[in-house]
């Protein structure tokens, strides 16, 4: 991005998990935890990732990953983004992030986001104005926020490049 001077960017932003599977070597664990060590030989943890993707160039610009939970792997990726020399025009995420909080961490950026059934004009202006948008001119503004499915179609590829390696 930097080599072809990009400064602003219209962005989707997305995350998920990744299942990891923890096998304990068995008899390190029988040492250690003596008869009980069957009930520790192997655990299921998760791994978040949110990553913000350039919608022209399809290239990820900022990401973060978490063992505790989507919301801070939002949070370390836009912490990435403060040190980046990148503009967010505008940005298209999921419902999991359709509330004044999220909306009002992209300050000047256009942010799209279908509300949530419980969703209230509770919240900023930012927020109020995203929610007017959506209901006076809803067809244009969904063709908009359905640009996200980029970010879907990335991690998708994302996922199955990992499962063969």
């Amino acid at each position: 991005m930097k080599k072809k001077g990009v400064k602003k960017i219209n962005a989707c932003g997305d995350g998920t998990g990744y299942s990891l599977s923890i096998k304990k070597h068995y008899a390190s664990e029988t040492q250690k935890r003596k008869d009980k060590a069957k009930e520790y030989s192997g655990t299921k943890a998760f791994v978040y990732s949110f990553k913000l993707m350039d919608l022209e160039s399809k290239m990820y610009v900022a990401f973060g990953m978490s063992l505790k939970s989507e919301k801070e792997a939002f949070d370390k990726a836009m912490e990435m983004l403060k040190h980046i020399d990148i503009e967010i025009e505008s940005v298209r995420l999921d419902k999991y992030y359709s509330s004044s909080s999220y909306v009002d961490k992209f300050e000047t950026a256009k942010v799209y986001v279908i509300p949530k059934k419980n969703a209230t004009l509770k919240g900023s202006w930012k927020w109020k104005d995203t929610m007017e948008e959506f209901v006076n001119d809803t067809m244009k503004y969904l063709g908009q926020y359905y640009l996200r499915n980029n970010s879907e179609s990335g991690f998708s590829a994302d996922k199955r490049w990992t499962k063969k390696g």
